[in-house]
């Protein structure tokens, strides 16, 4: 800038009236408007997510304790580094919507565990795997030998729980998130219901008992519940309600993935809202634990997780005459060994059967 321009730029102004005054700046102005705005909009966002953070924190249960002594746990391999797994457990209290079930309870009781499913996200966080274990899996359950899998409930807690799936695959797992179904009613609706393809037309089961046609159908309230209870009107009885929540839960994944879910803070806070109180998490899963984790998913779409089904070898009977699911060993130490390599996702492209 010359000494000509510097003067010009820094005169005094002189007003119609003969008045001086200094030279207005209108793009210093526009910066301190916008700084302004941005820094209202940092607020309410602020506020917004540490109102979120609290509503998750207040409505959660806390699993206190839910996993067994360290020295009975394994170690992570240098190869799942970053890698983090999440044990899902639903269950099927029906308890009403004003008294949500104690999902938090861990201690021996006649509890089941009506849904488990393993979760496991790579360090690379450019995918997701679901994996469904059936729930009368036949496996070995540390100090009380063979039973159903989803025995491990009642006899021992959620720590027991973790400890048979840790035992069977020989991978650690890094938190716990327990689910009422009950909690499914509000979360259908704060989305506004969820579209899935139902491959199998059936007729739930009861006095209230409802319709499912084959193909696009939306789930909201009651009738999502049903849909995912259901599964006496299947020939394969479970193996098909496990694919029946393996479908629910990817719509809704894709369903609050969406721009229009993920814009509408309303929409949003809805979601944790009805869903919060029917949801029990270790104390390491807060709500800054679950939003860092989230940020670290950014890019991940529906389309980048895959549902599926430990394979097994079918319905079985025990030796003390209980039906059972037979554990396939070989396809367990293969599904173990991916995830001690994080490789999931190619042991899953190189058995495309297994995905459903």
């Amino acid at each position: 800038m010359s000494l000509d321009d510097y003067a010009t730029a820094t005169e005094p102004d002189t007003t119609r009236d003969g008045r001086q005054g200094r030279r207005k700046h209108p793009v210093r102005t526009t910066f301190l408007v916008l700084g302004s705005l941005v820094a209202v909009a940092a607020l309410v966002a602020g506020g917004y997510l540490f109102s979120l953070a609290q509503s998750f924190n207040q409505n959660s249960q806390t699993i206190e304790s839910a996993f067994p002594a360290e020295e009975a746990r394994p170690t992570v391999p240098p190869e799942a580094e970053g890698a983090v797994n999440i044990l899902l457990l639903g269950s099927d209290s029906r308890a009403t919507a004003e008294e949500p079930a104690d999902v938090a309870a861990v201690g021996p009781s006649d509890s089941r565990s009506d849904t488990m499913m393993l979760m496991h996200i790579p360090a690379d966080r450019e995918d997701i795997q679901v994996m469904s274990i059936m729930r009368d899996t036949w496996t070995d359950i540390p100090g009380h030998g063979g039973a159903k899998i989803n025995a491990a409930m009642g006899l021992g807690g959620v720590p027991l729980v973790v400890q048979t799936v840790e035992g069977m695959f020989n991978v650690r797992i890094d938190h716990v998130a327990s689910i009422d179904f009950e909690g499914f009613k509000g979360l259908t609706d704060a989305l506004g219901g969820v579209e899935v393809d139902n491959p199998v037309a059936f007729q739930s089961r009861g006095s209230d008992g409802e319709s499912f046609a084959a193909g696009p159908i939306t789930l909201q309230g009651e009738s999502a519940l049903k849909f995912v209870r259901e599964r006496y009107a299947f020939s394969d009885g479970d193996y098909q309600r496990v694919k029946n929540q393996q479908l629910f839960v990817k719509s809704v994944i894709s369903k609050v993935l969406t721009a229009d879910t993920l814009t509408d803070p309303q929409k949003v806070y809805q979601v944790v809202d009805q869903m919060s109180p029917f949801v029990a998490v270790d104390d390491s899963l807060d709500a800054g634990a679950v939003g860092s984790l989230a940020v670290s998913l950014r890019s991940v779409r529906s389309s980048s997780i895959d549902f599926f089904t430990l394979p097994n070898l079918g319905p079985g009977t025990s030796a003390d005459g209980q039906s059972i699911i037979v554990k396939d060993d070989a396809a367990v130490a293969q599904v173990g060994e991916a995830l001690q390599k994080d490789s999931l996702a190619d042991y899953l492209l190189a058995n495309p059967e297994v995905g459903s």
